[in-house]
């Protein structure tokens, strides 16, 4: 019952591999993969995430500031109201990053690395809210529409800039030579 959907997944992966020219490092051909001229991500298949990203001579890398969220409502009297919760949070870091690949002729297909810093949560008892912000990955990597599982660190911190931000993400992108982004 699982071959269906492993197909389609092996599939889609293919095909954005071809179009993109990424690759994933299956087990036994890592040494091979690791010379390539492709980007190539290592690590498990049930992973969310690549443990390991090799960056060819080829392309050049493109570095992303820590993003905060979006103001959603500069009247809202709490953290939620203003920015949302860690997961709402990182959506709109995530669409403020694909808004500004985009301008760039990019895609969050290109992104390699993600540096993701996670603060206190006032409505978890003063936890990070890591599941929020795992739910809010899995909308935009390692899916159908974007099979890129991206090398990535997760760490709590004791708080951002604001009290208000609970999520900043930093982002690292690889792109061909010959596919310049624009300014």
């Amino acid at each position: 019952m699982n071959t269906p959907m492993k197909s389609i997944t092996a599939a889609s992966v293919l095909s954005i591999c071809l179009i993109t020219g990424y690759s994933f490092a299956s087990a036994g051909n890592e040494q091979d993969e690791f010379k390539s001229d492709k980007v190539t991500f290592f690590g498990s298949p049930t992973s969310e995430i690549s443990s390991s990203v090799a960056i060819p001579q080829s392309y050049n890398r493109l570095l992303f500031s820590g993003t905060v969220a979006p103001l959603l409502n500069k009247d809202g009297s709490t953290t939620y109201e203003r920015y949302g919760n860690t997961e709402k949070q990182a959506i709109g870091i995530l669409e403020k990053l694909t808004a500004d690949l985009k301008t760039k002729g990019l895609s969050l297909a290109d992104v390699t690395y993600l540096r993701v810093y996670v603060a206190p949560d006032p409505n978890k008892g003063d936890a990070p809210d890591y599941q929020g912000w795992f739910d809010a990955y899995a909308h935009f990597f390692n899916t159908k529409e974007n099979p890129v599982k991206t090398a990535r660190s997760t760490v709590g911190v004791q708080s951002l800039v604001s009290p208000d931000y609970l999520i900043e993400i930093e982002a690292e992108v690889a792109y061909k030579n010959n596919s310049k982004p624009n300014k």
